[in-house]
Parts: C-alpha cells; structure tokens; sequence
C-alpha cells in the first residue's frame, strides 16, 4: 500500500481504504499518531482506537467487539440536571464571566420590573459568607398556585427551564430575559439559593439546595410565611451561593460588579442602584438623571470632545422607543454602542444601520447647505461622518427578533426606518439650532475626507509595490512552509535580536518570525494616511494577507494565530498595548475571532543539581524555591531581563514548543470597555492614563 487515507477525529484514526493487512495498517497509522503528536499535529498524546472498514481497534491492533445500543443506552436529565451538565451552553463559561454572569440574571428580572414601570430601587449586597443578595422593589414574583403545575408559581420561576412571565406581553410589554431560563439556571449551579417575596402584606419565603432542589415544606401547597409588612411594601428577594464543584472560582469580584451596575444605571434613567460590600463595608449608590448622554461623557472623559454637550435624539412609535447621544472627539475612530432592551447588541444590526443611514444623509444635506460641499463635490463618505464619534443607541422593542443565540445582533427590519426617521428628524433641527457646533462637525468631517483620500493615495502607492515586487512577503519576514492557516502561526517578536533566537529555535513547518524593530506607531493619535507609512505596520499588512480597515478580508488570512512575543518588562508591555490597539481599531475582527495571543516567557531559570526549571510569575517562583528547598545543592537563579538573554534552544523550551508553552488569548467581552481602555492608554491625556496605571499596576520587588 503507497497511501494511507484517513480522518483523525478526536483521538480516534478513521481508515477510509478496503485494506488485507490490518496489522500492517495500524502499526503504521499509530507510528504516524506518536510523529504527529510530537509536531504538534494533534492535541492527545494517547491514541484511543482506529477504525477501519468499519471495525474497531485498539492502538495495539486488537479488534473491539461494537457494544449492543439500545433505548436504556438514552439518559434523559430531569429538572435542571441538564443545566449542571452542561453550564457552558447556559451561562457562557464555568470561569470568572460565567460566574459574574449569575448576578446579571438575577438583576434583570429586577431590571424589567422597572422597565415595566413597577421598580425604582435594586439593592445588591455582596455578603460576607461568600453570597450574593438582591432585592428590589418590584411588584414581586407570583406566589400563587401556578394553573397546571399546581405548585407555587415561585417554585415553577425556580426550577423549570423556560417558564417565565416574558414570552407574552401582558406581564411585561419591553424586556431583557426572554427564554425564561435565567433564574433557574443560577439556582441550577448554587449550593443554596433562598427566594422572599414580599406581596399583599406578606413575606413568603421559598428555599433550595443542591443545584435547585426545593427544601422548604409547603403549607397547604402554598409558601411558608416567615412575617408580615405593609401592603405597600412588594417586591422579590434572591440570596444564591454559587457551586465550587461548577465554577472554577467562587469569588465574586467587586470592579465587575460596579462597573456593570454603573452601565445599568446609565441605560435605565433615574433607576436607583444601591451596592454594599459587607467585607470591605463599601457603600455606593448608582442613579443616573441624563442618562446615556451621561454615558456618553463619561466613555469620552478621557478623549477631548470637539463639542461640549452630547446630541441627544428620541423618539416613539407605538410600544417601540429609542434614544441615541453622541459627541465627536479628536480621535480617529468611531465607537457605536448599541442596545436593545438594555442588551448591547454588539454586532449591530438594523438600529446601527438606520442611524448610519440617516447620520450620513443628514450630514451631507448640511454641508451642501451650508456650501461646504459644491454642486460638483462628492458627497462625504459614511465613515467621514463617523471619524472620531462615540454613540449609544437604546431601542426598547416589545417583541426583539435577535440574529443568533447570543443576541449580538439585531435584526428586526421595522427599527431600520424608525431609527432612521428618528435621527433624520432630531439632528436635522439640532444643526439647525446649533450652527456653530454644526460647523465643528462638518470641519471635522472635511479633514477626515482629506484624511481618507490620502490614505487611499498611501494605499494604492503600497499595492502597486507589492505588484511590482511580484506580492513580495517583508524581507524580515521568516515564513513557514505550512500553507494551511488552520495549522500555521507568526510570532511578532521584540527586537531583532529575540527575533534571530526565534528564526533559529522555531518549528519551520508551521511557525513563522517577524522581528519588530523598536515601538510601533500609536494608530490612535494618528490617521490613516501616516498609519500606512510605518514601515512596521506596513510588515504586518503584507504578513498576515487580510488587509485592513476598508479593505479586511478575514479569509485572507494567512495565520490563525497570532502571537505577541515581548520581554516581561514596562517596554514589552508598552509595544504589547501598542499592538492590540492597532488590532482592535483596524483589525478587530482578528480579535473577536480569537486569533490574537500573547506569549508568556519566563521570568526565572533555576539550576539546582542536574535539574533546570523555568517560572513565569513571582508567584510560581516563590512555591519552587519551597518545593526545591530539600534538594541538594544550591540553586543557581537567572532573572531574565529580556527576550535576548535567552539562546534558540530555551525561547524554544520555554515559550515557542507547542507542548510546554503558555498562550494567552486576547478575548473582547464588552466593546463599550475596550474603546475606554484604549482611549484612556493610548490618547492625548496624560492624566487619567496616569491615574489608570497607578489603580491597576502590581507592584514587585525586583533585585537590581
């Protein structure tokens, strides 16, 4: 046999040829698996079985007999058994986020009690003992006996997937959580959930353990009643302690807990949000009178508006209503926030589209009115208008139609022309009211288009380069021999030094080295003409094959990792911010589709004895020295100061070999964020990127 043709699925070999050596065959397929593991072809070093002509064998050879597969073979998981076995599908992630994302359940049932118009206070504590409680003061969670379920309707809330008072609209007409799974879910993965409601001058009280087991005896078959209150007096009371056999951490942390309650406050006007830490006995109230114009300055309070208040539109049709504020700035991105019952949307979709469309009409219309642009002008490009805007846009709609399960995009076709008619209306007066703001805008929009056009000039002189070099890859370039994407990666490497060890102690097959000489150009200060100037950036356009900006083609793309090699020092993290804004203002799609990593070397080589070991924090330095300590010898310590000090063989070792390396995935959760992250670091102001390092640095005490 020449050829062996197979489909490696999982760690399983599926043999696809009509063969007569068996034997012959799985020798040769299982040699192959070791090879491949060693390159890194496959993730699992222990190859399970092969299958050929429909039989199965072990690795060694030996025949498996195909088990008899019957109807008892079928496991059916009752109540939330599923949502144990399989949080991720539900919350996301069994991490930090999925743990966070518990809280923000609870809070939006709250959350639609007063888009409802029944709710003006949340409360939100975060317990000593490690539990979360939130309170509001609703109308409170029906206690009656549910109709067909003939239990407490609390109780059904609970514990049953997909019961919930939002799938019709006579319980709410507007809200966030529509699947009815949220608060069964988050008692699905508590150890102990404990519900009050407070209704008709009464506090009924419902309790669960285990993963949503009710423990709490009914009375009649109605809710114990553990006191009275005034009639007045409503509302619903959730006290949870997440699962330590579900979450990889159970420590709920208090930045994230106020950052989202800040961004709550803001996309619910006049919603009064009270956080208490028992702890750390802090106390903060979050309540918003402007709101998403306040959102607004307060994303920009880093940038330098060109205009001093936001413009705000609003606008109703029937049940359906929008607001929109947005302010321009100095910098040369757009940042556009949508959300659609306070859940931002962050692919967009037909509200995005509507304002786009009307912004870009509108601003034209002005600037030929106004005689900035003449009869044979063309007209401002759409992205002219948005250079340097930062907007939100809040729909509330009654019945959202969101594009995929993660409602990240929005896809109702009637908001289109309701958000376009709507900031055709409002912004049409607001220029007309405001002539000297108006004229701001449209200088900056002149400049933006002269800024566009020498961009394309730069663009065009960089294609016709490439033609002339025949498509030429960067000089410094070390490409691999791998063509497919899926397998291949390029190291962005500090300094051409660390670039030389990397070329030298690289997999050739599927590892590729660029050297970055020095600091690369900070692209939020600077306009896309200058951007396609550097001589660096230029190195990564023509690397990766995607191009960028207008011009991005996520197919293109000639590596499916990305991977920042910098030293472990204040300039590798400078040159590593350096990059992820260029990718995020750029590029972003690299990001969201996971591409972007960062390499993790080492900060210590230890010697003691014959052994040589490698750490990577302080952390995990100070546990080797104590688990070393009964070693004979002394040790010998090595801080790197640098990518240099290491020769081909240990930058291999340590950080490049597929097996031993530790890679960081640069991940975006909340966009909104990112923008104010990027512009607080990166932008003209010095203060508040000041300010920013010294609340977020972690301090060390390093040996000089």
């Amino acid at each position: 046999m020449n050829y062996l043709h197979f489909l490696i699925i999982s760690n399983d070999i599926h043999f696809c040829n009509m063969v007569e050596d068996v034997d012959g065959v799985c020798f040769k397929l299982h040699f192959l698996y070791i090879l491949w593991y060693n390159k890194g072809l496959v993730a699992n070093r222990r190859l399970h079985r092969m299958i050929i002509c429909g039989r199965i064998y072990t690795a060694a050879g030996n025949e498996v007999t195909m088990a008899e597969y019957t109807g008892k073979d079928i496991v059916i998981l009752e109540g939330l058994e599923a949502v144990r076995k399989r949080p991720g599908m539900y919350i996301g992630s069994t991490g930090s986020r999925g743990l966070h994302h518990l809280i923000w359940e609870i809070l939006d049932n709250a959350i639609d009690e007063h888009l409802a118009g029944y709710c003006s206070e949340i409360h939100i504590t975060l317990q000593k003992d490690g539990g979360i409680c939130i309170q509001d003061n609703g109308r409170g969670v029906p206690v009656d006996l549910h109709p067909t379920k003939k239990i407490p309707t609390v109780r059904v809330v609970y514990t049953i997937l997909h019961a919930g008072g939002k799938f019709g609209n006579s319980a709410y007409k507007v809200s966030g959580g529509l699947h009815g799974v949220g608060s069964s879910v988050v008692n699905a993965l508590s150890t102990h959930m404990i519900v009050e409601v407070r209704h008709n001058g009464l506090i009924y009280r419902d309790e669960y353990a285990d993963g949503g087991h009710p423990v709490s005896p009914l009375v009649n078959g109605e809710l114990e009643i553990i006191g009275k209150c005034r009639k007045s007096d409503t509302g619903t009371k959730v006290t949870f302690y997440p699962d330590p056999e579900i979450f990889e951490t159970i420590t709920f942390k208090p930045d994230i807990i106020k950052k989202k309650l800040k961004e709550i406050a803001y996309l619910n006007k006049n919603l009064k949000l009270i956080y208490y830490n028992e702890a750390e006995n802090e106390e903060r109230t979050y309540q918003e009178e402007h709101g998403i114009q306040s959102f607004v300055s307060y994303i920009n309070r880093d940038a330098t508006p060109i205009h001093d208040t936001p413009i705000y539109i609003e606008g109703t049709s029937g049940d359906i209503e929008v607001e929109i504020a947005f302010q321009y700035t100095t910098n040369y991105s757009e940042q556009i926030n949508p959300y659609c019952n306070r859940i931002n949307v962050a692919d967009g979709g037909t509200l995005v589209t509507g304002f786009k469309t009307a912004l870009t009409r509108v601003m034209n219309q002005y600037a030929r009115e106004l005689g900035v642009l003449k009869d044979k002008d063309e007209n401002f490009d759409g992205k002219d208008i948005r250079n340097g805007i930062v907007a939100i846009i809040s729909i509330k709609h009654p019945d959202p139609q969101f594009e995929g399960q993660t409602k990240a995009k929005l896809g109702n076709p009637e908001i289109r022309g309701f958000v376009e008619t709507s900031t055709n209306e409002n912004l049409t007066a607001f220029l007309e009211e405001n002539p000297a703001q108006a004229k701001i805008i449209v200088e900056k929009c002149i400049r933006a288009a002269r800024a566009r056009e020498a961009a394309r000039k730069a663009r065009d002189l960089t294609r016709r380069k490439g033609a002339l070099e025949s498509f030429s890859l960067p000089g410094k370039l070390a490409d691999c021999s791998e063509k497919d994407p899926a397998l291949s990666e390029i190291f962005l490497v500090e300094g051409d030094s660390a670039g030389g060890s990397a070329k030298d102690g690289r997999d050739r097959k599927r590892q590729a080295i660029l050297p970055l000489r020095g600091k690369v150009l900070n692209v939020e200060k600077a306009r896309l003409d200058r951007i396609l100037s550097s001589e660096e950036i230029k190195n990564m356009i023509t690397a990766f094959g995607c191009g960028i900006g207008e011009d991005f083609n996520l197919e293109k793309l000639r590596y499916h990792k990305i991977i920042i090699m910098t030293d472990a020092d204040v300039d590798g993290a400078h040159i590593r911010t350096l990059l992820l804004t260029f990718f995020y203002r750029y590029m972003k799609p690299l990001i969201e589709e996971g591409y972007v990593y960062a390499a993790q070397p080492p900060l210590y080589q230890v010697k003691k004895g014959k052994e040589v070991y490698y750490t990577y924090s302080e952390e995990e330095q100070t546990k080797l020295m104590t688990d070393i300590a009964d070693k004979p010898g002394k040790p010998d310590i090595q801080r790197y100061k640098g990518l240099g000090e290491m020769d081909a063989e240990q930058l291999w070792e340590t950080t490049m070999d597929f097996n031993h390396r530790t890679l960081v995935q640069i991940t975006l959760e909340d966009s909104a964020a990112a923008d104010e992250i990027f512009t607080t670091l990166m932008g003209d102001k010095v203060p508040p990127r000041k300010k920013f390092i010294e609340d977020n640095a972690q301090y060390a005490t390093i040996d000089a």
